[in-house]
């Protein structure tokens, strides 16, 4: 088969769309959801493969930007919207749009490309590694108290419509961004995807509901959440389902966690999503009673390696080299030595001899200092050609916080 890979055009996004939506299992979207979709995609970056007549692949990227451990703000290409007809599987189709897709990332200017993935295991051949990770947790809050830290009293909460505190609750999460890798700073037309509340999403739950956190007059935190009533023999079973929480200091979380915890004739709060340190796990009574569970969330790929890692800075100083291979994109293959601190790195191609093997895969997974180097070590990942090069580099490439994907796109 010959695959035509091309730039989308407007006239044929309908097509592209409907191609997406049938190989991911053909449930239509609410228009709500497909406008949306369609005002924010970016047609000169997003891809379709036609056999003939027909659109068989589809792939997309968004123009975000990251943030990266020390608080930078770096642009990166978000992949999206990939899909391939399932009458056209092991024909090449994805990986002739994961070849264009990632040459015009590079042509581009970023340094990093981001997804995440329908199945895990789709992404890995192209250079892609799971940077970070969230928990999803199911808590018996009729058994589950919260101990909630000083200060948290003093936060007024209030019920708000959602579109009338949107403007303010952007703000809160915008401050919030540069404190945890992996966050992504929303652009303007993206902040309605919070709005987002079509009735087929919800299971007989309410609309989406809003309180917002004040102090001193100001709005300094927020949580959306539905709640569904249900009864049984014994009387309320009803559950709450958090859809986003932010806050700018502890108190202020508690208390939104808090509220969650005790709202009327419910007992059970659904939080998915998450990261995977957050605060309240350590304020509850009894986590075996939170059944907690972890998932993989954003899958990161260095698309110049070089650039990427002077992106970013370094938890402790590091002076390493290593022997990168990157068949998928070549340019990346060979020998780069990095050398950083907390103020700064600087990442260039090197003879020297290396003191750490591995694929860009897994310099992708450590990008973001959610993995560790010495656990992608330890699973045969990550070779240490010189004695004490792993340990000096994992210690620098940690994050103080664990990075978090806050949604998805």
């Amino acid at each position: 088969m010959t695959t035509d890979v091309r730039v989308l055009r407007q006239a044929d996004w309908d097509e592209w769309y409907e191609n997406l939506i049938r190989a991911f299992g053909g449930v239509a979207e609410s228009s709500e959801e497909r406008e949306l979709w369609s005002a924010l995609t970016e047609y000169d970056r997003s891809l379709g493969v036609w056999d003939g007549k027909d659109c068989v692949g589809t792939a997309g990227a968004f123009s975000f930007r990251v943030t990266v451990p020390g608080g930078a703000s770096v642009p990166a290409a978000g992949v999206t919207m990939v899909s391939v007809a399932a009458t056209h599987r092991r024909r090449g189709v994805l990986t002739a749009m994961m070849r264009r897709q990632l040459d015009d990332v590079r042509a581009g200017g970023e340094a990093l490309a981001v997804l995440v993935a329908s199945e895990p295991v789709i992404y890995g051949r192209f250079g892609y590694g799971i940077a970070t990770s969230s928990i999803s947790a199911e808590i018996d809050t009729a058994r589950v108290t919260l101990a909630v830290p000083p200060g948290t009293d003093d936060v007024r909460l209030r019920y708000a419509a959602p579109g009338d505190v949107l403007e303010a609750c952007e703000a809160v999460y915008a401050r919030v961004v540069p404190q945890r890798p992996g966050m992504l700073a929303r652009r303007p037309g993206w902040q309605r995807l919070m709005l987002l509340d079509p009735a087929s999403e919800r299971s007989g739950a309410s609309p989406l509901q809003c309180v917002v956190a004040e102090r001193d007059g100001e709005i300094v935190g927020y949580t959306r959440f539905r709640v569904k009533p249900e009864w049984g023999p014994a009387g309320h079973n009803g559950v709450v389902t958090t859809v986003d929480l932010e806050g700018l200091d502890p108190a202020v979380r508690a208390a939104l966690w808090r509220f969650l915890f005790d709202i009327d004739l419910t007992s059970t709060l659904r939080t998915r999503g998450r990261p995977v340190d957050e605060g309240w796990q350590h304020l509850v009574s009894d986590i075996r009673r939170c059944q907690l569970r972890v998932k993989d969330s954003l899958h990161v790929r260095l698309v110049e390696v070089g650039a990427a890692l002077e992106a970013r800075t370094y938890q402790a100083p590091v002076d390493v080299v290593f022997e990168v291979e990157d068949p998928f994109c070549p340019w990346n293959e060979g020998r780069w030595r990095l050398t950083g601190d907390a103020k700064g790195a600087v990442c260039v191609r090197t003879e020297d001899a290396p003191d750490l093997a591995l694929s860009v895969r897994e310099l992708g997974a450590a990008y973001l200092g959610g993995v560790s180097l010495a656990s992608l070590a330890a699973g045969g990942r990550v070779r240490e050609l010189r004695h004490g090069a792993l340990a000096e580099a994992a210690t620098a490439f940690a994050s103080v916080v664990a990075p978090w994907l806050p949604h998805g796109f």
